[in-house]
């Protein structure tokens, strides 16, 4: 097991890594609207999506992997009601490619962000 830990993507702001390598495949912890620096994407749910993406890309990068190896993702949305403009921005991200996803909604998230996503990825 490895801990990733990388600078292209914000630091863990709590007891967690930002990813797990196991194996071939990469593990990462949800990644909110938080941009490298520590700084919050205060934009509506589509630019939060797109710093969400560019986070868990950073991730997956330090890794040698890209968002074409992922293989699962699950999006946390605080207003279903946004499932919409995210999934564009998703679809922006992800072009082709169509990981298997899951997308729920929930009461809220860390630093009252809109949209939180993890995934997993073949390194």
């Amino acid at each position: 097991m490895k801990f990733i830990s990388t600078d292209q993507a914000p630091a863990a702001i709590g007891p967690y890594s930002q990813a797990i390598v196991v194996n071939d495949m990469i593990f990462t912890s949800g990644q909110i609207a938080l941009r490298p620096e520590g700084s919050m994407e205060e934009g509506d749910v589509e630019a939060q999506t797109r710093q969400v993406l560019t986070n868990l890309k950073g991730v997956l990068e330090s890794e040698g992997s890209t968002l074409s190896k992922v293989i699962k993702t699950t999006v946390f949305l605080a207003h279903m009601e946004d499932f919409a403009k995210m999934n564009g921005v998703y679809a922006e991200f992800f072009g082709e490619h169509k990981p298997a996803r899951s997308t729920v909604a929930v009461k809220t998230l860390p630093r009252n962000a809109l949209v939180e996503i993890e995934c997993i990825a073949l390194k």
